[in-house]
């Protein structure tokens, strides 16, 4: 038994019972690790899937895709050409496709299968995704299907419906009414002739009184016997329910049978409506191929039927009976409004079914954070709590405050981890060289993985272009090499590639695109991740190691940089042979690769007395505000301070002439510190301006760009630095 096959489920079972060594994948425990990874995920699904593996197209797939192969021979194991080999005329291009790299998803595809007695026409929304190794090549292919083929019949019995009931609302001829139903569901079923008759029955017989058959065909008034029906035909009749008749050469008597056949017809539905002791009924009429009718044909003959009655009774009362009989109508539910109950039920489910994935999501990412903090803070208040003693030493006062120091960088790191995960991590974007990049950064690894991990850096001879925050960027390599690191145990080696440009693929679900994105990989030979930590290892403050080592927080960041640059990462891995991490960022034109600034502006003058700069600090928090003119007096700056951002603009003048600089917090009651500085910047361009915030949705959707920004929790260092170099800014 193959010890990877953990999963419970009947198609699990059948997986390791069935005799793989007869197949061309050979015994369960010689897969492939991608090809294990692959079934485990597809079996742990409540989506119907199935894989189709190698040359052979191996079939494989888990319970929720039975059901889709209905009473098919037994599909596992068997190609999946021959599985389906009645509709691979339609599908087969789909999976070469998919064997070619390119993944496909169609909605509402109509194939014709055959699954139990008879050929049937069904609908599905499926994808099929191309399966990679380690090493980028195709192996197979993950199937993700729905069958929608009671919503794709819905739709087109609502439509039916809704057109017959359009075109006959102003007809007041029964005639009329009946003969223009019959040619739209004529042609909807698409059936050459349909009989409208009004029949008299008893217990011998019937009387077909009067008849109007489209195209053309004669009358077929005449009394016939039930006899001539065979047994059962009477109680059809008086029950209401459908009587079909098929060879009708022999199962009539001969003067019926020679009336039918004159006119070339061999299958015939007649669907009966006792209505006030008389009979009407609907002939729908086949040529050429006899039949027997669908479930789904025969319901919407019915409901024609109905609302072709309701119509003519509607037509033939006086105008109160008629609003009578609307609204009785109403009252009963129908066809359009028992599918949008259901559809609202299904979405009050899936609501709450995303609502309680989010709360648990959230759950586990609130104890990582009171975690990770509650030890932070614990470092801080123990350190405040030393400095506070009297005669304390020189010495150990140096020590504390440079713990409170050091931890409140790992707190500010932290947060700026989480909001890099949660793609709100404000991000300064920029063209750049990304072979170049890659190149400093490899010979940056050259010292952080240590004297006995070789790091080879393989570039192409083209130089590609990407946009994105480059800081950010090589914190994401760094993370992945750091991780590679910690897998080799120190020794080994990690491959930096970048890939010549190419479409973005499907990724953990998620569309791809077919724009040009580059790929930039981190392949290590370290132990490799198993199938079950690979699902995880994007998750925030999720680790496999030793408690101490490792935050889980590094490659959560990777995941929010590639998503909010509009990339994405992609990772496969082979235990016991490495892992390689794929970073995808858009790729783009080399226009704006230059670092310089913009020419034009000119050098700052001091504004204050004594020849001190001005700045103006916008902060609606009293303690903030404090803090932060306290800190720029320090440094030498001369300071103003408004508590909101439309007593900045008063105080800044129309021609904004009266600061040097301007140091606002960003998130604050009524206007933002993102729209000052565009207000600022419309007043006066080259004023240099700074905004500081924890977070800002804004500045995470890059809304305001050219702008300096300064993440709190921030130091006086830092303030020094920013707005020197804003200020000294040409």
């Amino acid at each position: 038994m193959a010890d990877w096959l953990q999963h419970d489920g009947v198609m699990a079972q059948r997986i390791r019972n069935h005799d793989w060594a007869t197949t061309s994948l050979g015994s369960l425990n010689t897969w492939p690790d991608v090809l294990k990874t692959t079934v485990a995920l597809a079996l742990a699904s409540h989506f119907p899937q199935s894989i189709v593996w190698g040359a052979d197209l191996i079939t494989l797939y888990n319970d929720a895709f039975v059901p889709i192969l209905g009473n098919k021979p037994e599909a596992l194991g068997r190609p999946f050409n021959d599985v389906w080999k009645e509709a691979w005329s339609e599908i087969s291009a789909i999976a070469d496709s998919a064997f070619a790299g390119q993944a496909t998803y169609i909605e509402n595809f109509p194939l014709v299968i055959e699954r139990s007695q008879r050929p049937e026409l069904a609908y599905f929304t499926f994808c099929y995704s191309p399966v990679r190794d380690q090493f980028g090549q195709v192996v197979g292919m993950l199937n993700t299907v729905t069958e929608t083929t009671t919503t794709v019949r819905m739709t087109q019995r609502l439509a039916v419906l809704d057109a017959i009931g359009s075109a006959v609302i102003e007809i007041s001829d029964p005639h009329a009414i009946m003969l223009t139903s019959m040619r739209m569901l004529a042609e909807h079923l698409k059936v050459t002739h349909c009989a409208y008759a009004d029949m008299e029955a008893d217990e011998d017989g019937f009387f077909i009184r009067d008849n109007w058959l489209v195209e053309g065909a004669t009358s077929l008034c005449g009394q016939y016997r039930l006899s001539d029906f065979g047994e059962g035909a009477l109680a059809c009749l008086r029950a209401g329910q459908p009587l079909v008749i098929n060879d009708i050469a022999t199962d009539l008597a001969p003067e019926v049978a020679a009336i039918f056949s004159a006119f070339g017809i061999v299958s015939t539905l007649c669907l009966p409506l006792i209505k006030g002791g008389k009979l009407t009924a609907l002939m729908a009429i086949h040529d050429k191929v006899p039949r027997t009718w669908s479930a789904y044909e025969l319901a919407l003959l019915g409901e024609v039927t109905e609302r072709c009655w309701a119509h003519i009774e509607r037509a033939r009362a006086d105008g109160a009976v008629r609003e009578g009989l609307a609204a009785l109508e109403r009252l009963n539910l129908t066809l359009e409004e028992r599918v949008q109950e259901r559809t609202a039920r299904l979405l009050v489910a899936e609501a709450a079914l995303r609502q309680s994935q989010k709360l648990e999501a959230i759950g586990q990412l609130t104890g990582g954070v009171a975690h990770d903090f509650n030890n932070l803070l614990t470092i801080i208040r123990s350190s405040v709590d030393f400095l506070r003693m009297p005669n304390l030493s020189a010495e150990r006062r140096e020590r504390y405050m440079s713990a409170v120091s050091d931890t409140v960088e790992r707190a500010s790191k932290l947060t700026s981890q989480l909001l890099a995960f949660a793609r709100r991590q404000p991000l300064n974007p920029q063209v750049f060289n990304v072979g170049r990049r890659i190149q400093d950064i490899g010979d940056m690894l050259d010292t952080l993985t240590g004297s006995r991990i070789q790091v080879i850096v393989q570039l192409p001879e083209h130089a590609y272009y990407v946009r994105a925050d480059s800081s950010q960027f090589e914190t994401a390599l760094i993370n992945i090499a750091l991780n590679a690191r910690d897998a080799m145990q120190g020794q080994g080696t990690l491959i930096l590639r970048l890939d010549h440009s190419g479409p973005l693929p499907p990724i953990r679900g998620h569309a791809g695109s077919n724009e040009h994105f580059t790929a930039v990989s981190l392949q290590d030979t370290g132990s490799g991740i198993d199938a079950r930590t690979l699902e995880h290892i994007f998750e925030p403050f999720f680790t496999t190691k030793e408690v101490g080592r490792g935050t889980g927080l590094g490659l959560s960041q990777v995941f929010g940089f590639a998503k909010q640059s509009g990339g994405n990462v992609d990772v496969s891995s082979v235990v016991g042979q490495g892992a390689r991490f794929t970073l995808y960022l858009p790729q783009v034109s080399a226009a704006g690769a230059s670092e310089s600034r913009p020419e034009g502006r000119q050098s700052l003058e001091p504004s204050g007395e004594e020849g001190k700069y001005r700045v103006l600090i916008v902060e609606d928090n009293l303690e903030v505000g404090r803090f932060a003119n306290q800190i720029l007096q320090d440094l030498g700056y001369e300071t103003a301070w408004a508590a909101n951002a439309e007593e900045a603009l008063l105080m800044v003048g129309t021609d904004a002439m009266a600061f040097d600089a301007i140091f606002s917090d960003v998130v604050m009651p009524g206007m933002t510190g993102v729209a000052l500085a565009k207000e600022l910047r419309l007043r006066r361009p080259e004023l240099p301006v700074i905004l500081a915030s924890g977070y800002s949705d804004e500045l995470a959707r890059g809304s305001c760009e050219g702008v300096e920004f300064l993440a709190k929790p921030y130091s006086a260092d830092q303030v020094s630095r920013i707005l020197a170099k804003a200020i000294s800014r040409k």
